[in-house]
């Protein structure tokens, strides 16, 4: 269990390094109401927009660090069985 529990971060942490090395911001929108249905649905306004821009460290950090929780995945069943 605490194998996989392991490796799924890691490979999450390095899939989120990649996506880092390929946008540059990533814009959020913020729902507030659903819109209504109507003949007024045209006035609906938009939500408040958050930007998040990874520094440039981070892209390479979350690589690594994924890269490192994978290999520690691998070593935990031999550290376990006491070997």
């Amino acid at each position: 269990m605490w194998r996989a529990f392991f490796l799924a971060i890691g490979f999450f942490l390095m899939i989120l390094g990649v996506e880092c090395l390929g946008v540059e911001r990533v814009t959020l929108k913020v729902h507030d109401d659903p819109p209504p249905a109507g003949p007024f649905a045209a006035e609906v306004k938009t939500g408040p927009r958050k930007q998040i821009v990874p520094p440039p460290w981070a892209p390479w950090s979350l690589l690594s660090s994924g890269a490192v929780m994978c290999l520690y995945s691998f070593t935990i069943p031999r550290r376990v069985a006491g070997e």
